[in-house]
């Protein structure tokens, strides 16, 4: 099982995300982009999280889906360049999309002052590294996802991994569908 945090940090993400029978974690980044949280107020049941309240894994969620949709994956990245500690790379063989090192990563925000798209949110880039696990083992268990319960505006779901995607609707690796209203190069 890879976690969100395998996928961010590590880059572990699956490139080309397949369509399946499963049930996947269904984010609806534009219900999130609304501004009416000030912060996620989502509940999480992953181990880690329920020892720390207000550690979610959804932080990390929304950060990956940012990288691999809202980004614009420049050929010459001013928010790599900005680092000051060298946490954000730029994949080259995976089409220019971001990880960042969370290890290295101090959470000045250098990389969200620097590009020039305004993409890298500064609530995205956690000096706490937040993990999720989409709730693979638990999904069973009454109550799970606690996630999809506790998010007061609706914006998570469990969707099949077969749904017709309509244009803004993206499988993001093995196990997230997000739904985000985004640029597009080629409507540039």
């Amino acid at each position: 099982m890879t976690t969100s945090a395998e996928e961010l940090h590590h880059g572990q993400l699956a490139a080309s995300p397949v369509k399946g029978d499963d049930q996947r974690l269904y984010v609806d980044l534009d219900k999130c982009a609304t501004g009416e949280c000030s912060t996620c107020e989502i509940q999480c049941s992953y181990y880690y999280h329920t020892q720390k309240p207000g550690n979610n894994g959804i932080v990390s969620i929304a950060e990956l889906a940012t990288y691999a949709l809202v980004c614009r994956r420049c050929e010459e990245p001013h928010c790599v360049n900005a680092c000051p500690k060298d946490a954000l790379e730029q994949q080259k063989d995976k089409g220019n999309m971001l990880v960042r090192h969370a290890l290295r990563c101090v959470s000045c925000k250098s990389c969200s002052h620097a590009c020039p798209y305004g993409t890298i949110y500064p609530e995205n880039v956690p000096l706490l590294i937040h993990t999720c696990d989409y709730c693979l083992d638990r999904r069973g268990q009454k109550g799970e996802p606690l996630c999809i319960k506790s998010c007061p505006h609706g914006a998570l779901s469990l969707k099949s991994g077969s749904i017709a995607l309509d244009e803004n609707t993206f499988l993001v690796g093995d196990h997230l569908i997000v739904h985000s209203t985004h640029w597009k190069r080629e409507k540039a």
